[in-house]
């Protein structure tokens, strides 16, 4: 009888949850809609605890259970409720395209970030620089004179210390011999600057251009007014002129020091160039470095070598026509052969106007026929020939470089773009080629069908190789005989 009491509790228990359920089932019923409540299955008797067992416990643990699995149980949502589809990761709902052009734009402008500190690097030292890349265009003259005395026997100091005094004197003696020809002419020059002027104010008035005196008056009133009126500024282009022959002196000065040294311990100041590499790009570096060298020197010397012929050609042509200063023109026309396209254009103008105020308008006729004649020699024969294939650059890349160059840093710069192109040119494409040949040398070997696209093939008419391959004594392949 002492069982009873225990049973009769975890009787009611049973039966205060079977209501509570029913109340849960009755309301859920309601909210969707009047479904049907199900019958509810009779409680199970729970078997009498043994005795000696806490059996007041036992009810509240398996009551804590059931609500536990009750909680646990999340009802479906209703027929009429909108479904809601789940939200995509952000990374998959970006367009492909667009994430490409954002992991390129990024390293873009990383790339701009570091051009424009090395550009604003450049324009602070700009004469440092210009003077060390035209110590690398004279380097490049000169080289090949410096290894072929060490041929002959000459120790490296004397072969360079001859080599760049020779260099150096020829270059005075010409600037000398230019700046002579001017001062002994300029009397004979001005004399013939105002009589062609005269006869071209006649050749305006009796021709047909309908022009009158007092409209070329007008022009030179005109003229002399312009002047007066900005003489201040004249004044400080004068000065400002002094400042850059200055610079040009120091630059000049700059440019020897480092020819020598160049000259002297190139490999050296190469070799300690290539410490500063990394070590996983040193080999490729290495190599291309001689071939940039080599390219330089091809242009260097190729451009002097064409300058030289249009400076000889165009001056005889001019000396024929009996053009004052023949000379000077022929020299200058040599150094803007330097400058690609502008230089021949401002050279050969500046002949055929010294030509038209001396001589006339048929000398400055002839004269352009000689100049158009020997540019046109020289861009279709002289300069495929002499430079071949070793700096050939597009024409409109040589346009642009030129362009920029100029705008950058100048007539300086103008010289150098041309030559900067057609060594980062060869750069480029060597290290092209050695990352495609890395990555072949460290790719794994060809097996299954794709080693017959690498396999070697005989030449035509050589006999065909015996594939028949035995098993020898050592395990290998043996060739039959």
């Amino acid at each position: 009888m002492s069982k009873l009491p225990g049973w009769l509790g975890r009787l009611g228990a049973e039966l205060t949850e079977l209501g509570e359920r029913l109340e849960r089932r009755r309301a859920e019923a309601e909210r969707g809609g009047g479904e049907p409540i199900r019958p509810v299955e009779p409680p199970v008797p729970v078997p009498a605890a043994p005795a000696g067992s806490d059996a007041a416990g036992a009810v509240p643990d398996d009551a804590a259970r059931r609500d536990t699995a009750a909680a646990d149980h999340v009802p479906p949502p209703p027929a009429y409720a909108p479904s809601v589809a789940a939200r995509p990761d952000p990374v998959a709902a970006i367009p492909w395209g667009m994430r490409v052009a954002a992991e390129a734009g990024w390293r873009l402008l990383v790339l701009a970030g570091t051009l424009w500190v090395m550009m604003g690097v450049i324009s602070a030292v700009e004469l440092v620089v210009l003077a060390f890349v035209a110590a690398l265009l004279v380097t490049a003259m000169l080289h090949p004179t410096v290894a072929r005395l060490r041929r002959y026997g000459l120790p490296r100091g004397l072969a360079t210390a001859v080599t760049a005094i020779l260099g150096f004197v020829i270059i005075g003696l010409v600037g000398w011999f230019v700046v002579w020809q001017v001062m002994d002419n300029i009397d004979t020059l001005s004399d013939k600057v105002r009589t062609g002027i005269d006869d071209l104010k006649n050749w305006l008035l009796d021709g047909s251009f309908h022009v009158t005196e007092q409209q070329i008056n007008d022009v030179a009133k005109n003229l002399s007014d312009t002047i007066g009126t900005h003489a201040e500024q004249i004044t400080s282009a004068g000065l400002q002129g002094v400042t850059v022959m200055a610079e040009f002196v120091t630059g000049m000065l700059l440019a020897m020091f480092s020819t020598l040294f160049l000259l002297y311990d190139g490999k050296r100041i190469w070799h300690w160039t290539l410490k500063l590499v990394p070590a996983q790009a040193r080999p490729g570096v290495a190599g291309a470095g001689p071939r940039a060298w080599r390219t330089l020197t091809a242009y260097v010397r190729g451009t002097v070598l064409v300058a030289l012929i249009d400076a000889i050609f165009i001056g005889l042509g001019i000396w024929f026509l009996n053009v004052p200063m023949a000379v000077p023109l022929a020299v200058f026309i040599f150094l803007f052969a330097f400058i690609p396209l502008i230089g021949a254009v401002v050279s050969g103008a500046l002949a055929v106007v010294v030509a038209l105020v001396t001589e006339g308008v048929f000398t400055a006729l002839m004269v352009l026929a000689v100049v158009l004649a020997v540019q046109q020699i020289e861009g279709h024969v002289l300069q495929p020939f002499i430079l071949g294939r070793a700096v050939r650059v597009h024409p409109l890349a040589v346009v642009l470089s030129v362009a920029t160059g100029g705008v950058i840093a100048g007539i300086g710069g103008a010289v150098v773009a041309v030559p900067l192109v057609a060594v980062t040119n060869t750069v480029a494409g060597y290290l092209r080629s050695y990352g495609q040949g890395e990555a072949l040398r460290h790719a794994p070997p060809p097996h299954g069908a794709s080693a017959l696209d690498v396999a070697p093939t005989p030449a035509p008419g050589s006999p065909p190789e015996d594939t028949d391959h035995g098993d020898d004594e050592g395990g290998g392949g043996k060739k039959a005989t």
